[in-house]
C-alpha cells in the first residue's frame, strides 16, 4: 500500500468534502480516504498495483474538483512563506470580493429599501412614470455583484450537473431565483408600460428581488473573508514551526568560516553557532557552550545550557555564548522537520468523530434544495403569492449550513493540534486526539517516566568527624576509577559541587563489597554493608534504622570507611521526576486510575508508589508481560493510555488505546505511541489528556450548534412561524445568519488557542523542596561504631565453575559458627572468611567437601 497526499481546489463545505471522500473511495484498490476541508487537502491510502495517481485525479475532476500531486519539500527558505500562501490568497481573494460587492450592493440597498428609512430618491427615479428606470438601475447595480461573486454560480452549478450540490449549489439557486425573479418583473413593467398601465408597472417594481441577491451573495462574501481570516489563524502555530527554518549556516572549512544558505549544509559538516545565531541542524556541540532557547520546539521557556557532546537541535535560539557543532541531522531528518511533518498529518487526518458530520453532509444539500422546493410549492398551494413563496424558498436555501457542520471538527483538531505542538506536545493522528479524552486508566513505566532514569544522591549520613564535603570527596575519588553507574552519580553530585577528586594509589576492588585504596596516607573502602561486616565494624542502632529506612524507600546505601572507623552512608537512587507527585494526583483528580509496571525488584517500586502517590504497581514485570497486562485491563472494558520511553515499553505503548512516549526515549518507543512529550515531562502527559479532552469538547459545541443552528433555522425560513405569528424570514437576513454560522464555528475553536497548559510546580515527593535536594543527616559518634577484633582466613577452593558454585560454597562457610562473612572470589577460585577467632581448618575442609567441593590450601 501507498499513502499519497494531494491538494484539493474548489471544495466550499462539507458537501464538496464528502462527495470528493466518496468518488475517490468508490475506486478499485482504495484502502483509506482523508479529505480535510479546512486545508483543502486530501490524503489516500491505495494500492498502486491497481489503481494509479492520475486515476485518482480523474476520479476528483469527475466529481467536479480539482487535484493535483501535494508537494512534500518546499525550499527550506521558502517554507514559512509557501505554509501561508493558500490562506493568504483565499482572504485577499474574498477580500477583494467583498470591497467590489459592497461598492455596489450599498448603493443597490439605499436605493431599494432607502424609503423606508426616510431616505428620498433621485427625481429620475421616482414616481410610477420613472419605475422602469428605476428597476434598470437596480439591476445594473446587481450585475457587478453577480460578476465579482461569479465563482458562487460556476461551482454551484458544475456541481449541480453533476448531481453533487454543494453550498455554492444552494447560493446559486437562492440568489439565481431572486434575479430570475427581478428579471420577469422586468419584462412584466415593460410590457405593463407599453400597455399604458403604469400602475401595474408601478406594483411589479415594488416586488423586485434585486438587493436581496446582491445582499445574499455580499453577506456570503463577508462570511467567508471572515472565515478565510480566521481559517488562517487556526494554523498560526504550524506557520510559526515553518518559519522557525534556518536561511543560513555559519560553515567552518580548513579555518575558514563562510555563510551558505541552511540547505546546503551536509551531514558531518563543522558549523559555527554565535551568540544570537538559529542553530542550522542538528547536531553534537564539539567545542564551546552555550544556552538555547528551544522553548519553540520543546514549549520549555528555560534556555538549555550546552556543553561539548550534547546535542542541538535546528530551529533553536544560541543566547549567549559560541560554540561549534558537527552536523548530524539535516533537511527532512531534523528534529524541526519531523514535528512539523508529525503535526501536519495529525492535522490532515479525520477524527472518527467527523465522519457523522460527513454522513449527514452527503445528504444535506440534496434534501435543503427539496425542502426548499416543496416550501415554494406548499405556499403556492395555500394560496400565497409567487413573491411571498418564492421568498420562503430562497430563505430556506441560503440559511442552511453545511460550512458550519464542515468547519465543525477540523477547526477544532487544527488550532489543538497547534496548541499542543507549542506546549511540546505531538498528536500523531486527529483519531490520537479522540481516543486521549475517552482514556479510562493511565499506566506508567517508572524509570524514565516516573523518575529521572538515571541514578542521584538523595541522602548523605555522617557518622564521623568528616563533615559532606570531605566524604563526597573521598567516595568521588575512588569511584572515579570504578566506572559504576552508582559511582557516576557521586562524581556528579561531587562536581555540581566543585569538588575535585583526590588522587588514590593502590586501588583495589572486592568483589560483592566494593572498593578502596590509600587516599592521603589513609585506606579508605566504598561498598555495601558486607564491606562493614568483612571489616568487622558493627553499627549502633541509629545507623541500622536509617539504613533500613533509605533501603525501604528502594534506596541504594553505600558505606564510606577510612581506617577502621565508619565515615558516613551515602544512599543513592533513581530519583522521581520533580512533578511526577503531582501529574500523578492531577489524573487521579481527573478520574483515571493509575497503575504502573516495571521490571525493578518490588521492594524499589513499592518505594517509588508510595512516594507519588500510584494507586497500584506491579514489579519485576518483563516487556511482554506488559503488553499481557494492558490487554487484560482492555478486556474489562477499561480504555488505557500506556506512557513509557524505552524499547521494552514499545509492545506495551502499541497494544495500549493511547500509546505515550517520553520524548528523551528511543525512537522505537516514539514511533510505537500515538502522542510524544517532548519534554520528558509526566506533567505534559495531564497537559495532553486535558487539551484532548478541551478539543473533543468543542467539536461537540460546534457539532451540536450546527445541528441546532439548521434545524431551527430551516423550519424558520420555511415558514412553519408564520401561521401563528406571522413572522417571516426575509432571505437577507437568511444568508447574514447562514455566513456568521460558519463564523461561529470557527470561532469557538480558536478560543483553543488561550487553552492554559499545566501549572504544576517542581516538588520532590518527600521534602516539598522545590527541587531533589539531598538530604544531610549527622549521627553522634556515640551511636555509631565499635571496632571488634576480626581474623580473616583465605581457603583455596577446586571445582567452582559457575556462580550457583559460587552460592553454594558460600552458604557452606557460612553454616560454620564463629563465621561473619564469607567473600568468593569465583575467578580466583578462593574464598575469604572473616571470623572474630579462628576457624579449625579441619571444620573448614569438612564443610566445603560436603558442599561438593575439594580444598587446595588455607591460609
Amino acid at each position: 500500500m501507498e499513502n499519497q497526499r494531494f491538494d484539493i481546489t474548489g471544495m466550499t463545505c462539507s458537501a464538496c468534502s464528502s462527495r470528493v471522500d466518496k468518488a475517490v473511495a468508490s475506486l478499485d484498490g482504495i484502502s483509506d480516504v482523508s479529505v480535510n476541508l479546512l486545508k483543502n487537502s486530501m490524503s489516500v491510502t491505495y494500492d498502486p498495483a491497481v489503481t494509479s495517481t492520475q486515476t485518482i485525479i480523474d476520479a476528483v475532476e469527475k466529481a467536479g474538483y480539482g487535484a493535483t500531486p501535494h508537494a512534500e519539500k518546499p525550499a527550506a527558505g521558502d517554507a514559512g512563506r509557501k505554509a501561508n500562501d493558500t490562506a493568504d490568497t483565499e482572504k485577499h481573494a474574498m477580500q477583494k470580493r467583498l470591497i467590489l460587492s459592497l461598492l455596489f450592493t450599498v448603493p443597490l440597498f439605499c436605493l431599494s429599501m432607502g424609503h423606508m428609512a426616510g431616505l428620498p430618491l433621485p427625481g429620475f427615479l421616482a414616481g410610477d412614470k420613472n419605475a422602469l428606470v428605476f428597476a434598470l438601475t437596480q439591476f445594473l447595480l446587481t450585475l457587478p455583484v453577480l460578476v465579482a461573486n461569479g465563482a458562487c454560480f460556476a461551482k454551484g452549478i458544475r456541481t449541480l450537473i453533476a448531481r453533487a450540490p454543494n453550498m455554492d449549489s444552494l447560493i446559486a439557486i437562492g440568489s439565481g431565483a431572486a434575479v430570475l425573479s427581478g428579471v420577469i418583473s422586468l419584462y412584466g413593467m415593460a410590457y405593463a408600460l407599453g400597455h399604458g398601465d403604469t400602475a401595474r408597472a408601478s406594483a411589479l417594481a415594488g416586488n423586485l428581488y434585486f438587493e436581496s441577491a446582491a445582499t445574499i451573495l455580499t453577506l456570503i462574501a463577508l462570511g467567508r473573508y471572515l472565515e478565510a481570516r480566521a481559517k488562517g489563524k487556526t494554523s498560526e502555530a504550524i506557520t510559526r514551526l515553518l518559519a522557525l527554518a534556518p536561511k543560513t549556516a555559519r560553515r567552518l572549512e580548513n579555518g575558514t568560516e563562510t555563510l551558505i544558505p541552511a540547505e546546503q549544509v551536509a551531514v558531518g559538516d563543522i558549523l559555527v553557532v554565535k551568540a544570537g545565531d538559529t542553530v542550522p541542524a542538528d547536531g553534537i556541540i564539539t567545542e564551546g557552550a552555550g544556552y538555547l532557547d528551544e522553548s519553540a520546539l520543546t514549549g520549555e521557556s528555560v534556555p538549555a545550557e550546552k556543553q561539548p557532546g550534547d546535542s542541538v537541535s535546528g530551529a533553536t535560539l544560541n543566547q549567549s555564548g559560541h560554540f561549534l557543532m558537527r552536523a548530524t541531522h539535516v533537511g527532512d531528518d531534523t528534529a524541526l522537520a519531523q514535528i512539523i511533518r508529525l503535526v501536519d498529518e495529525a492535522t490532515s487526518s479525520k477524527a472518527p468523530i467527523a465522519r457523522l458530520a460527513d454522513t449527514v453532509s452527503g445528504y444535506f444539500v440534496p434534501v435543503v434544495i427539496g425542502i426548499a422546493i416543496a416550501t415554494t410549492l406548499i405556499w403556492l398551494w395555500l394560496g400565497q403569492s409567487l413573491a411571498f413563496s418564492l421568498s420562503a424558498g430562497i430563505a430556506v436555501l441560503v440559511i442552511s449550513c453545511p460550512c458550519a457542520l464542515g468547519l465543525a471538527t477540523p477547526t477544532a483538531i487544527m488550532v489543538g493540534v497547534g496548541r499542543g505542538a507549542a506546549a511540546g506536545i505531538l498528536y500523531k493522528t486527529a483519531e490520537a486526539i479522540e481516543t486521549t479524552q475517552a482514556v479510562t486508566t493511565v499506566i506508567l513505566d517508572k524509570t524514565g517516566t516516573v523518575t529521572e532514569g538515571k541514578p542521584a544522591i538523595t541522602d548523605i549520613i555522617l557518622t564521623g568527624d568528616m563533615d559532606e564535603t570531605a566524604l563526597l570527596s573521598v567516595a568521588a575519588s575512588l569511584e572515579k576509577l570504578s566506572g559504576h553507574p552508582l559511582g557516576q552519580a557521586i562524581i556528579d553530585e561531587a562536581e555540581k559541587r566543585g569538588i575535585r577528586p583526590s588522587p588514590v594509589t593502590a586501588y583495589t576492588q572486592t568483589p560483592g563489597q566494593g572498593i578502596g585504596g590509600m587516599i592521603g596516607g589513609s585506606h579508605c573502602q566504598i561498598g555495601n554493608r558486607r564491606l562493614t561486616e568483612a571489616l568487622g565494624i558493627t553499627t549502633g542502632e541509629a545507623i541500622d534504622h536509617t539504613a533500613r529506612t533509605l533501603a525501604e524507600q528502594g534506596k541504594t546505601v553505600l558505606c564510606v570507611t577510612c581506617g577502621e572507623s565508619l565515615c558516613g552512608l551515602i544512599a543513592v537512587a533513581d530519583t522521581i521526576r520533580p512533578t511526577s507527585v503531582q501529574a500523578v494526583a492531577r489524573l487521579k483528580n481527573m478520574g483515571l486510575d493509575t497503575l504502573m509496571l516495571t521490571g525493578d525488584n518490588a521492594r524499589t517500586a513499592e518505594a517509588v508508589r508510595r512516594a507519588t502517590g500510584i494507586d497500584t504497581v506491579q514489579a519485576e514485570v518483563l516487556p511482554q508481560d506488559k503488553e499481557s497486562a494492558i490487554r487484560a485491563l482492555q478486556a474489562t472494558g477499561k480504555r488505557v493510555a500506556m506512557i513509557g520511553d524505552g524499547i521494552n515499553d514499545a509492545p506495551a505503548l502499541a497494544r495500549a488505546d493511547i500509546g505515550i512516549a517520553i520524548g528523551a526515549g528511543t525512537d522505537i518507543a516514539i514511533e510505537s505511541a500515538d502522542i510524544v512529550l517532548m519534554r520528558s515531562d509526566l506533567a505534559d502527559a495531564v497537559t495532553a489528556i486535558r487539551l484532548s479532552r478541551a478539543v473533543m469538547k468543542t467539536i461537540r459545541q460546534n457539532l451540536f450548534w450546527a445541528f441546532f443552528y439548521n434545524i431551527i433555522g430551516i423550519p424558520i425560513a420555511a415558514g412553519v412561524l408564520y401561521p401563528f405569528t406571522g413572522i417571516t424570514l426575509n432571505p437577507m437576513i437568511a444568508a447574514a445568519a447562514m455566513s456568521f454560522s460558519s463564523v461561529t464555528v470557527v470561532a469557538n475553536a480558536l478560543r483553543l488557542r488561550f487553552f492554559r497548559t499545566h501549572d504544576i510546580a517542581a516538588t520532590h515527593p518527600e521534602t516539598g523542596a522545590a527541587q531533589n535536594t539531598v538530604n544531610i543527616i549527622r549521627l553522634s559518634a556515640a551511636t555509631t561504631t565499635e571496632r571488634k577484633h576480626i581474623m580473616q582466613q583465605t581457603i583455596g577452593i577446586q571445582g567452582m565453575n559457575c556462580n550457583h558454585c559460587a552460592a553454594s560454597v558460600e552458604k557452606a562457610l557460612k553454616a560454620i559458627p564463629g563465621v561473619t562473612a564469607v567473600t568468593v572470589d569465583l575467578a580466583g577460585k578462593s574464598a575469604t572468611l572473616t571470623t572474630e577467632t579462628r576457624i579449625a581448618d579441619d571444620s573448614i575442609t569438612r564443610a566445603v567437601t560436603e558442599a561438593g567441593f575439594e580444598v587446595t590450601g588455607i591460609r
